[in-house]
């Protein structure tokens, strides 16, 4: 049995879970989300909680039911208290602003980049250096913040760029003897 699949989604109040077929649509404070799964792998909602059960022992059985339970579990957690990823940028005249929704960002270039959030996405940006992803939709938030970090990724001699909070960047040394 999964050690993830077999846990119930626990849905807190508030919070809003529809079941039709292989659709799950999830409401709550936040807004709400829908998303299809296999129609191999059975939804429940049971005693306020998401029950995901599998038919039978199969490899493919066995990785929708883990796939099928997380997925879920993220479409309750974005819509009750939602998602953020925190930015760093990092470099002498490198910085970030907001200008209306969009992200306005001065990483070395000779022009600053404009990033227009999707919909659902919000940016905020405090000080110049610190910028935050925010949404109800997990993959969305990370792909959001993936690709405002491939602008500028950190090059490892000086440190420069824009980085996840928290990541560690190998530094090296410049070479010697120049």
């Amino acid at each position: 049995m999964s050690r993830i699949g077999k846990l119930p989604v626990e849905l807190p109040a508030g919070v809003k879970c529809e079941i039709t077929g292989s659709r799950v649509k999830v409401s709550g404070s936040k807004g709400s989300l829908e998303s299809s799964f296999s129609p191999e792998i059975n939804i429940a909602l049971e005693n306020n909680a998401v029950i995901v059960t599998r038919p039978s022992d199969k490899i493919e059985h066995r990785s929708l039911h883990g796939l099928t339970r997380a997925l879920i579990n993220n479409m309750v957690v974005g819509v009750s208290e939602g998602y953020r990823k925190t930015l760093l940028v990092e470099g002498t005249g490198y910085r970030a602003s907001i200008q209306g929704k969009n992200l306005n960002l001065q990483v070395g270039y000779s022009h600053p980049v404009v990033i227009e959030p999707p919909a659902g996405i919000g940016f905020e940006v405090e000080g110049t250096q610190t910028i935050h992803v925010s949404g109800i939709d997990r993959q969305q938030v990370g792909q959001v913040a993936a690709n405002i970090r491939k602008i500028r990724p950190v090059e490892p001699y000086k440190g420069k760029g824009i980085r996840y909070q928290g990541e560690y960047v190998l530094r090296k040394e410049s070479k010697a003897g120049a």
